[in-house]
């Protein structure tokens, strides 16, 4: 099973689909995955996978090394476009998730204040009321909900802690439009079920949940490396594209990758 893991607190910059030059930084342990999903169609493998030794990064530890990151772009390039919260699992789980948002967006504004600061996160933590407001800092709080059907959920992004999906469309209600929402759509089965979550029996209900969101964009995307389960399929460009078509009838910004 191949697999993409980050051994480090800073990674790249790499050429994301969505966000352009990104410069990477992972507060997750640097041995394994940590999250509060385990989804089907990570490319960092399952949970169990990838049992961690090694400790969470500290807020030192990441401010220093993306300071010594920094000072290397500015002096030899490139310039990034982006600051991207991602790596080895859910960035919010952090502690001082907050606080590093803080100094990251203090060092962006230092070395590079045209770059956008970005959080992939799969929602399940905005609850909290200090990521809930440090996500309302940034760019791109891009933020995941693959479905309005809590079963599929239960299925296909599997949370292993405490969640609620009303609690969590809630809480995106209540970023009052600043937020951006990013879906995967995705085709097979799992365990014997099918997990093609591009018919209307899906999407209809999620395009009501997303209006009522109304965030600022929506990214929807669909496989692009290896997933731990070897019995999911890409969606097509042409499935991809009608889901677009349809949000963009409802006046919503939306974007594709394919």
């Amino acid at each position: 099973m191949s697999t993409i893991l980050f051994d480090t607190p800073i990674f790249g910059p790499v050429h994301s689909r969505r966000l352009g030059v990104s410069l990477g930084i992972n507060l997750l342990p640097a041995d394994g995955k940590v999250c509060s999903f385990d989804c089907i169609y990570c490319e960092c493998g399952y949970n169990s996978d990838f049992k961690t030794k090694s400790k969470l990064p500290t807020r030192e530890e990441v401010h220093i090394a993306l300071e010594n990151k920094l000072q290397d772009m500015q002096a030899n390039g490139p310039a990034p476009d982006v600051f991207t919260f991602a790596g080895n699992g859910e960035p919010t789980i952090h502690p001082h998730f907050a606080e590093i948002i803080d100094d990251t967006l203090a060092l962006r504004d230092k070395y590079f204040p045209n770059a956008k600061v970005s959080v992939l996160s799969n929602a399940a933590h905005i609850n909290r009321p200090a990521v809930f407001d440090a996500l309302n800092k940034v760019d791109n709080n891009i933020l995941k909900l693959d479905t309005v059907d809590e079963d599929y959920i239960r299925l296909v992004d599997r949370p292993v802690a405490k969640y609620s999906l009303s609690d969590v469309i809630e809480h995106l209600k209540a970023y009052n439009g600043n937020c951006i929402i990013q879906t995967m759509f995705l085709k097979g089965m799992y365990k014997g079920k099918d997990v093609d979550n591009t018919s209307d029996n899906y999407v209809l209900p999620w395009i009501e949940a997303v209006k009522e969101i109304a965030p600022r964009q929506v990214m929807i995307y669909t496989i692009e490396r290896e997933t731990p389960d070897h019995d999911l399929l890409k969606a097509s460009r042409e499935e991809l594209d009608r889901i677009v078509s349809l949000l963009k009838k409802e006046g919503i910004y939306t974007t594709a990758s394919y």
